[in-house]
Order: structure tokens, then sequence, then C-alpha cells
């Protein structure tokens, strides 16, 4: 699939030269950081040593004195609390985190999660129906009840309490709790906006043990949670996530909860987690528990305080993985023969797809899958209890959750963000809503957003790569959005020996440049180059820089991205902003 390269935009150079003689670092590196908002000594030494003195006041964030005051009046008065959470990553870690820290004051504490096949995301009538048949008199609800007024409601004509923890974006009204806490909320003063989910219940935690003046250890030793919900739920790994994120994946690397530390062994890494590995190994395992069975599962996992138990539910998840792995790789290629054999399907600038005995747990996956070969916003859909449900994921730069809202007249109900969202939709509204969705974004969507883009942070000759720059480099992780991996691109490149391709289709290369040194390089996906490029060459590359470790030998390696041969026209898919 062609990409367009786009450049960040330029820094002031003058910052960019000051910063670096203040720093001692590379030119390069500098204007890096001053592109990321970094201009001064200060602000450079709080990016690179964070520190958890830098988190924020919890009281900033409006109603915490509320939620505190009525769970303090819980704890008083003996009332049982549930802990209510959604089925993905963010809502188990978040559940796992305030139960455990609950459970350190009181023994009336339970948790729900609610089933995602017969009860849908968010609360439910049943949670609640399960709470007041159970005796509790307050729920607290995590990563989730932001929208849901009718469910408020319907607990308050039971007498019972809500607190909501929520980081979605608020309708137009907010649900009739004792407390919401959501930082998205208009008139909320809290200076951050992007918590996960489980950062607002770190942060209830956190503001209980401030009203308590009790030890910040009580708090702070769920931070390898946070990490994982922060990397899971695509977060910005900014301000306070990116405090969490870094004291997280230490506890994560030095003494995660037992749970993860078994999670971890079976996904067969062994190394250093980063953000990425929490994505990609151990975010897709604790999810697997609510596709293919139900998420109180990953919560069991998470909660295990004994080595046999924790193996236990570890092992049964990585085995509900490797069949989630199944569905979604046949999934997917029914959806492609859907599209491929429809002209009309293939000429549209959206993909609507459905098929009844699609497995609802797996179709969010199998819309990002379809967009890697069609790139465009996408919707899946499966038939569920008598309805049409679905997962919608869009492209970079595309607002999903509005082109929804303008459907809305057509949808049963949806919620989400920007660039992911659930739906359901009447079955004779199908056929109406993928026109109008299709109408809606081609109205709406700039062309040049249904071209995948590598945004590239600075030119970069090779010779400048080296071991005190990519240490430098290294240091401005944890990685994620609006923090990410700095890409690089490099001109007038040839490559020594010859090109392989290795696996499934991944391009193995060293290459140079003139006066510089070879470096090895691998590009996943890239291996059609292979038989692209001669011995006379010249290319440029667009890349990351990382450190290759086999057998104990570390060296520096290229990742890269795409290619472009010098002889190739792209001056339609380059493009500087």
């Amino acid at each position: 699939m062609q990409k367009r390269w786009v450049n960040t935009n330029h820094a002031n150079q003058n910052t960019v030269n000051a910063l670096a003689e203040q720093l001692n670092i590379d030119t390069t590196l500098a204007r890096i950081l001053v592109q990321r908002n970094i201009h001064t000594f200060n602000e450079a030494k709080d990016f690179f040593r964070p520190q958890l003195s830098q988190l924020h006041d919890p009281f900033l964030m409006k109603d915490m004195r509320k939620a505190v005051s009525r769970i303090n009046l819980a704890i008083q008065n003996n009332e049982k609390i549930l802990v209510y959470g959604d089925y993905d990553v963010d809502g188990t870690t978040a559940v796992t985190l305030l139960y455990s820290f609950l459970l350190q004051f009181t023994s009336l504490v339970a948790y729900y999660i609610p089933d995602r096949h017969s009860e849908g995301y968010g609360i439910s009538t049943t949670g609640i129906d399960y709470a007041k048949a159970h005796g509790f008199s307050l729920i607290i609800a995590l990563d989730c009840g932001i929208r849901s007024i009718d469910k408020v409601e319907y607990a308050n004509d039971m007498s019972i309490d809500f607190i909501i923890c929520d980081h979605h974006l608020p309708g137009d009204e907010i649900p009739n709790a004792i407390a919401v806490l959501d930082p998205k909320i208009n008139d909320c003063a809290y200076p951050f906006k992007e918590l996960s989910g489980c950062g607002i219940g770190f942060k209830l935690a956190q503001a209980y043990c401030i009203d308590h003046d009790l030890d910040a250890d009580l708090y702070l030793r769920y931070l390898d949670l946070c990490a994982v919900s922060i990397a899971a739920d695509i977060v910005p790994i900014v301000d306070e996530n990116r405090i969490l994120a870094h004291f997280g994946l230490a506890k994560l690397n030095q003494n995660p909860v037992m749970g993860l530390k078994y999670l971890m062994q079976s996904s067969g890494k062994t190394e250093k987690y980063t953000i990425g590995d929490v994505v990609f190994l151990i975010a897709p395992r604790i999810n697997a528990a609510g596709r293919m069975g139900h998420a109180k599962d990953a919560v069991k996992m998470l909660l295990s305080s004994h080595p046999d138990l924790a193996e236990e539910y570890s092992s049964y998840i990585n085995l509900q993985n490797d069949t989630r792995k199944s569905f979604d790789q046949s999934i997917t290629q029914e959806a492609l023969s859907i599209i491929g054999n429809s002209d009309v399907l293939i000429q549209r600038k959206t993909t609507v797809v459905f098929q009844d005995s699609w497995n609802k747990g797996v179709i969010g996956i199998v819309a990002s899958r379809l967009i890697e070969t069609y790139y465009r916003p996408t919707i899946v859909l499966t038939e569920s209890n008598g309805k049409y449900t679905g997962s919608a994921r869009s492209v970079l730069g595309y607002d999903l959750y509005e082109a929804l809202l303008l459907c809305s007249d057509l949808l049963e109900q949806f919620g989400g963000h920007k660039y992911a969202a659930g739906l359901t939709i009447k079955p004779e509204n199908l056929n109406a809503f993928s026109q109008k969705f299709e109408e809606v974004v081609s109205a709406s969507i700039d062309p040049i957003l249904l071209v995948p883009q590598i945004t590239i942070d600075a030119d970069l000759e090779l010779k400048q790569i080296n071991g005190k720059f990519h240490r430098i480099l290294a240091q401005m992780a944890p990685f994620g959005p609006q923090n990410m991996a700095p890409v690089f691109v490099s001109h007038g490149i040839s490559f020594v020996g010859f090109p392989q391709v290795v696996g499934t289709n991944h391009l193995k290369i060293s290459v140079k440049q003139q006066n510089s040194p070879i470096f090895e390089a691998i590009g996943f996906n890239l291996g059609h180059y292979a038989s692209l490029l001669n011995s006379k060459s010249v290319f440029s590359i667009c890349y990351t820089i990382e450190e290759n470790n086999w057998k104990d030998n570390k060296r520096l390696q290229l990742n890269i991205k795409d290619i472009r041969i010098a002889t190739e026209t792209h001056d339609d898919h380059f493009f500087s902003n």
C-alpha cells in the first residue's frame, strides 16, 4: 500500500540551537524535543526525568471530594460496595486496582464485569439488578457510565448510589450520580484531560489516601496496572500519563502483580517490556478473556496472589487468545472476500460489512485488520440479540465519532472516541445506514487522509547515529500517542551485500550512506522491495532506530517503515506541513 511521508512542522532554529547547547546534545535531537513542546532546560529535565511528585492534585477533579466522602460514609456504615467496570483491558485493570485498594479498608466490597455478549458495553440493568439482589448500596463504575443517564436513574429508583469514573466524552446531559469523575466534563478544572479509565481509578485511590493521610504506597503499588491500561487504551503518553507509564513500566519489569508476571512469561518475551510490548503481547491476551469468554477471568488472574492460581488463569487466558487469533484470521478473510467480490464496496470511501455468524468479541480487531488493506473508516457488524452490533475504526486525522453522530437517527446507540467506537443498529436500518455513512464520510473526509501517513520527525545522516545518540533517544520513552518513537528520513542510501526476504514478507538489508558506517536494517512487510532494488539503486528510507539484542550481542538497527527508490516519481505522496 502506497504511503505518504509527512514532515513534522519545523522548529524555531534559535530555540533548537539554544536547547542543544544547554543539554549538550545533537541538534537533531534538540529539534525533536522542541517539536514536542520542550523548549527549555527545565522542561527537558522534567521530560527526561519524570517524578511522581509531578502528579496532579486529585482534588482538582470535579466531584472528587464528593466521591471520597461517599466512600468514607459507605465504609463507616458497613455498606456493601460494588466495583463495576468494562470488559476490556482498561476496565479490567481499573476494577482490579480499585477493588484491591478498597479491600485494604473494608471486606464489604465485590466486583462486577458485564458480559460482552449478553449485556453489551457499559452499565447494564442486569448489573444494577445484581447489585440490588445482593444488597449493594454503592456502585463505583470505572471506564464507563458517562452517558448512562437512564441506568443511573434506574439505580437511583432502587436507592443505589453511583460514583462514575470515566474518561470518555460526555453528552449534553451528565448522569445524576453522587459523583461523576471525568476530566472531559466541560466545567472540570483538572489540568490533564487524557487519563485512562484505570487512571481515573488511580486518582480516586490517591485522593482517598491524601484525605486519610495514608502512605502513598497504598495506591502506588498499582502503577503496573496503570501502565497496562495506558498502553492498551492508546491514550496520549504525555503529562500525567507519561509519569504513570514511566513508573508503571518500571514496576512491570521489576515486580509486577503475580497475574501479569505469569502472563508475561506465557507471551514468550523475557527482555524488558516497553509500551509497544504491552500493546502487542499483554493487552490482546487480557482482552481475549472478554472476547472469547468472560472478562471476570482476566480480573481473577490480575487479582491472583498464589503462584499456582496465577499460572492457571494466565495459561487459560493464553489459550483463549489462541482461539481469538483463529477467529480473527478467519473472519478477516471472510470480510476481505465480501469486499473484494463487490465492485461497489471496493470503490467506496468507507467499509461497512456484516455477517450474522461473526464472533462479536473479535469484530473490532477485524475492523482494524481491514484498514490494513482498505485504508478508510471501517465498520464490522454482527448479529446479537436480534440487533446488529458493530465496532468502528477510523484512519488518522478523521473523526469517526462525529460521522456517527450525523448518522445517529439510524442507530439504536453508539459511543466511543474519535478513532474507535461501538454501535447498535436495527436490522432493517442496515442498508440505509451503510449508504448514509458513506455519504457523510465522502462529504467530510479530505481525500489525502485515505492514504496511510508516515510522520517524519527529522532528516538524519547515518553518520550521526552512535551510542550517545541512541541513549538520549531511548530516554524519550515511553513512546506512544503524542510521543511516538522518532521517525527519521535519510537520502542517498545504497545497500551492501544482498537484500533478503525473511519470515513472511520482511526485508532484511544492510545499508550505508556516503562516509557512514554500515547499519543492519529490517523492514516488516517490505519484502517486495528485495526484487526492486539492485546494485545501482539509490533510495531514501524512513525509519526508527532501535537496539537489537541477539544472544547477548547488542547493536543498533534501523527499523525501516518505507522506501522510496530514486527513480520513482513521488511528489504526489511526499508532503510537508
